[in-house]
């Protein structure tokens, strides 16, 4: 049968969800999502995603690759998906793609923001599951600092979890852009690299609310991404106030009257 490879752009509240990757009795996005195309393309679908997310992880821009029967558009398999998904799950936006696109191995990049709530309002139930509450006084420009150690390419095994790579990996990610900014309620961090490592940036939110807090000093920064362990870095930040933004990918991948 004729098929097609389309790009979804995928968001999803993690809270219900036991990360991205399918598991035997748990749900996931990717259980729930390979589900809902196999009912409509009466037939098993594999939906490949750009990467696992962690549960609890959010989402607004995952990518996610799969090859449906040709009869399905853009257009009419998200309308289907998203009359079939439950509430917690929603395709943004679908793709035509060319055949040699691969949701993880093609993206060029991926960006993340993390949600610190600083005031009294964070302990709301309204937002203390996208937030992480951090009632701790910290002092902001430490965490600028921080950040600035962060730009360009370094080694990251400090920061992730360990065994979760290659025993031949070198770790090593680059980091593009990646910055604190004020919002109402408390702070965002929003960070864009060519690849991510296991609880890298959760690790990284963790360590760097340490230092803003007196916890640590600054220059541990330096001494992390100069080890070559991750003995010393700070407990990971929680999942729940992690979300994954955007999925990038080379323009020549997408069909031009849908790039």
């Amino acid at each position: 049968m004729p098929t097609r490879t389309l790009q979804l752009v995928l968001h999803y509240d993690g809270t219900g969800f036991s990360g991205w990757q399918r598991q035997p009795d748990r749900r996931t996005v990717q259980g729930v999502l390979e589900d809902a195309l196999t009912r409509l393309c009466a037939g098993p679908v594999a939906a490949l995603g750009s990467g696992r997310t962690d549960a609890g992880v959010h989402a607004r821009g995952q990518a996610v690759g799969v090859r449906v029967p040709e009869r399905w558009t853009s257009v009419s398999l998200r309308r289907a998906l998203n009359a079939v998904l439950p509430h917690d799950m929603w395709v943004a936006a679908v793709h035509a793609m060319r055949d040699d696109f691969h949701a993880r191995y093609s993206a060029t990049s991926r960006r993340y923001s993390y949600y610190v709530g600083t005031d009294e309002g964070a302990a709301s139930p309204f937002r203390r599951g996208t937030e992480w509450a951090f009632a701790k006084p910290i002092e902001r420009q430490m965490l600028d600092d921080a950040t600035a150690k962060l730009a360009g390419e370094h080694c990251f095994r400090a920061f992730a979890v360990r065994g979760t790579a290659p025993a031949d990996d070198d770790h090593r990610s680059h980091i593009m852009h990646a910055a604190w900014r004020e919002r109402h309620g408390g702070l965002v961090f929003e960070i864009e690299a060519n690849r991510f490592l296991h609880h890298m940036v959760r690790f990284l939110i963790g360590t760097m609310m340490d230092i803003a807090s007196g916890k640590r000093p600054l220059a541990d920064i330096d001494a992390l991404l100069a080890a070559t362990t991750n003995d010393d870095v700070s407990a990971p930040a929680p999942a729940h106030a992690l979300f994954l933004d955007v999925v990038r990918y080379p323009a020549e991948l997408y069909f031009p009257s849908e790039a």
